[in-house]
């Protein structure tokens, strides 16, 4: 029994009051907030549905194949790992034929030039066919000047040390040299550093798996350049150019597929006023 005058009956009669005054407070402030609405010109915001789990992990792994893609174009894609090793074989194949260093130093250069002209003409990047250039025309002069062809090899071979111990030194300091390369590339520049440290740690591991792959060419080529057996010395070369750095970028990428996706530097679209 209700203590209420009136007995339930009453009770439920001002329940409903109740009820039906706060329906009306409600419809109210709706019809005010439409109102507002419509003199604003705004519509209201719908709110955003909750991610679903599945789609934000796919999203993750999507832009982490993104990032790790970008290996390839970072070393200069195939066309890159040509440039670098034609000139190689060119030398040997030539130095075979005629037996003279200075023919063989010259058309080694000659392709090396070939590649930068095709390289403008096309509008390339010419940085992999300039460096190219730069190393055979150094190899090229030391050879003509001793006589030896076996030092056509030597500043590639110094330059795979210095490259190796520049990687090495890198990832000691924590600035490894594959996010320096990459970090551009994907947006992200150096936030890597500070802000995303699971992939500080994947451009880490990354760098030191180029050190390791791409040393085994000095420490096996060096030894055969004191034994001045340059047709052996000529071929490995040529053997050990794409194979070692397809490895690495292998690796590289597998390792950045299971790293955070990168995150993206803020890019200032302001522009300063002019003074």
């Amino acid at each position: 029994m209700s203590n209420h005058p009136g007995g339930d009956a009453a009770a439920r009669i001002d329940l409903d009051a109740a009820d039906v005054a706060a329906w009306q407070d409600a419809a109210a402030a709706e019809a005010v907030d439409g109102l507002a609405r419509s003199i604003e010109g705004t519509e209201p915001t719908a709110a955003e549905p909750p991610l679903d789990p599945a789609a934000a992990e796919a999203a993750r792994q999507a832009a982490s194949k993104e990032a790790a893609d970008t290996v390839l174009q970072a070393f200069g894609g195939v066309r890159g790992m040509i440039d670098m090793t034609l000139p190689g074989l060119v030398f040997i194949v030539t130095y075979n034929i005629t037996h003279q260093v200075s023919a063989a130093a010259w058309a080694a250069l000659g392709l090396s030039a070939l590649f930068v002209v095709a390289r403008l003409v096309r509008r390339e990047t010419i940085q992999h066919a300039f460096s190219g250039v730069f190393g055979v025309a150094l190899g090229a002069w030391i050879a003509m000047k001793s006589g030896k062809a076996e030092d056509f090899y030597l500043p590639g071979l110094l330059w795979s040390v210095a490259y190796c111990a520049g990687f090495a030194v890198s990832a000691l300091v924590r600035w490894p040299m594959i996010g320096l390369m990459l970090g551009p590339i994907t947006g992200e520049m150096f936030t890597w550093r500070k802000e995303n440290p699971g992939r500080l740690a994947a451009y880490t591991r990354a760098t030191w798996a180029w050190v390791v792959i791409m040393g085994l060419k000095p420490v096996i080529l060096f030894p055969l350049y004191f034994t001045h057996n340059v047709n052996l010395l000529g071929w490995l070369k040529v053997a050990l150019g794409i194979p070692p750095l397809l490895l690495a970028m292998y690796v590289t990428w597998q390792i950045l597929l299971k790293a955070p996706p990168p995150i993206k530097a803020p890019v200032d679209d302001e522009e300063e006023p002019a003074k």
